[in-house]
């Protein structure tokens, strides 16, 4: 009930073809023309910021930090939260067991 099944190898439906080597006959020795001249491709692109995206880059700069900003903030205060919750814990239990001391 709980042996694996194994899937079992499929047998080939066909016989593999056959591969013959071919040999190689020498052409005439035909000159090559030669090769037109090329523009060397400048080696990057040329970036050109207009005012638009420029802008659009500084607001997206600004929402990016924004963001950020505002989670940092939130993470801290939930550490802060944490701590002050955990130091009235302290302080709760030590006069419980400080009173419970002076009883005996």
């Amino acid at each position: 009930m709980f042996r694996p099944k194994f899937p079992t190898m499929p047998q080939p439906t066909s016989l593999p073809a056959v591969i013959e080597p071919t040999s190689v006959t020498v052409g005439s020795q035909d000159t090559p023309a030669p090769p037109s001249p090329v523009a060397p491709a400048p080696a990057r692109p040329v970036v050109q910021l207009t005012p638009g995206t420029a802008l659009a880059l500084v607001g997206g700069g600004t929402a990016v930090v924004l963001v950020l900003g505002t989670v940092l903030v939130s993470l801290l205060l939930a550490v802060a939260i944490t701590g002050a919750s955990v130091a009235v814990c302290a302080v709760v239990l030590r006069s419980l067991l400080a009173s419970d001391a002076k009883r005996r």
